[in-house]
């Protein structure tokens, strides 16, 4: 049960030793009810004046939510719509590496940087209900950075005329490190596929197709020994001919697929047009390429992220968009190289869960990213049902790349 702490304002004066150890007993008493106040226990503060008691509730000093909120694993925060932190957790000032008497009072402003702050006045000038969330680096006391999640909620004014805004810190240190030993992990399958698609590629390059051959020409030279009367025989060895020519055809393809020799000898640019074209050949559907002209190879791992890219989105298209016309871009600006791919096919909703797509799946897409984030680049899918669908892969050069327009 919390308590209520009586101040009185009429000091013994009967003598100076007496009025000493009266103010020394009343200082002592000061101080307990400021401690009390802190800890949250108590809640109203009954001060006796020339106009009688007077009972002053502490709003906001539940005992109960206090311990709640401390024992928190987040930061938290109360501030003023100009980012006074009027309260913080231990938490909170053990995250920015400060002591809490140098966290309250102050400005959050001093924990962000110019551009973290700019973006966050804008969310306490505005009191959202539903409350809004921003990534930021924190400023820490020893000069690191933290990065953290701000969840911002307008709290209730209870008369105040000037808002107040709750928010949560969660440190996303460790958060940041898992998806930076993913994103290694993944690179490093990325890295074994390429080296077995490539293995495999000139198994069946080196190895099946030249069998292949070897078995369809003698298969031809047999043929010819037919007697010519043996129409019926010799018509169908013709049909066995045709079918092993188009089985070496099949494995070629699958050859250039897993790993195109166009691209390791030639460049993007020849490979992007071979590969165009045998997808036109092979769906008939219009396609138009159009690719900026390159003075210089781009990095190896640049040409092959945007070739899968390309070779990916033109499968998702074969399979799902019943499109009739497709537009492949490739461009360069300064130092970023940009492949865009657009039909005109029946399109999705990017926000609806995959599980709700009708025969869809976002595993293309999200090959497509990894392709793009494994070289620093950036993948935007912009569609809706009935409007097609665009991809977007802007992949930066890195330093000392000769790549020119």
């Amino acid at each position: 049960m919390k308590t209520t702490r009586h101040k009185s304002s009429s000091p013994d004066v009967s003598g100076p030793s007496g009025q000493l150890a009266r103010l020394r007993a009343r200082l002592g008493e000061a101080e307990e009810t400021l401690r009390a106040i802190r800890t949250g226990e108590v809640d109203t503060v009954l001060v006796a004046g020339k106009q009688g008691p007077q009972v002053f509730t502490l709003k906001g000093a539940g005992h109960a939510y206090r311990m709640l909120i401390e024992s928190m694993n987040e930061g938290a925060l109360t501030l003023t719509a100009k980012g006074v932190i009027l309260y913080a957790n231990q938490c909170f000032a053990k995250m920015v590496k400060r002591p809490l008497e140098q966290v309250l009072g102050s400005s959050f402003h001093r924990f962000l940087s110019a551009a973290d702050w700019a973006a966050l006045r804008p969310l306490l000038k505005r009191a959202d209900k539903s409350g809004s969330k921003i990534q930021v680096r924190l400023n820490a006391g020893d000069g690191s950075h933290i990065p953290a999640h701000l969840s911002i909620r307008p709290l209730a004014k209870n008369g105040s005329k000037s808002a107040t805004f709750g928010i949560v810190v969660t440190d996303m240190t460790e958060a940041r490190r898992n998806e930076e030993m993913l994103r290694t992990l993944t690179h490093r399958v990325v890295q074994a596929q390429e080296a077995e698609r490539r293995l495999v590629a000139l198994e069946l390059h080196d190895n099946i197709t030249q069998h292949l051959c070897a078995v369809l020409a003698r298969w031809a030279a047999l043929a010819n020994k037919l007697p010519a009367r043996e129409k019926a025989s010799r018509g169908e060895v013709m049909k066995l001919s045709e079918m092993l020519g188009q089985t070496v055809e099949e494995v070629q393809r699958i050859a250039r697929n897993l790993r195109p020799s166009v691209l390791d000898e030639l460049g993007l640019v020849p490979a992007l047009r071979a590969t165009c074209t045998e997808f036109v050949d092979r769906t008939d559907v219009s396609l138009k390429l159009a690719c900026k002209p390159l003075t210089a190879r781009l990095p190896a791992n640049t040409e092959l992220a945007l070739y899968r890219i390309l070779q990916k989105a033109l499968e998702n298209v074969e399979k799902y968009a019943r499109a009739r016309h497709v537009t492949v871009h490739l461009t360069k600006q300064g130092d970023i190289v940009q492949l865009t791919i657009k039909d005109d096919g029946i399109g999705f909703d990017p926000d609806q869960p995959p599980a709700r797509r009708k025969g869809k799946s976002d595993f293309g897409l999200l090959r497509m990213r990894e392709r793009a984030t494994y070289v620093g680049g950036t993948l935007i899918v912009k569609s809706a049902p009935r409007a097609g669908t665009e991809i977007v892969a802007r992949i930066p050069l890195p330093p000392g790349a000769t790549a020119a327009n």
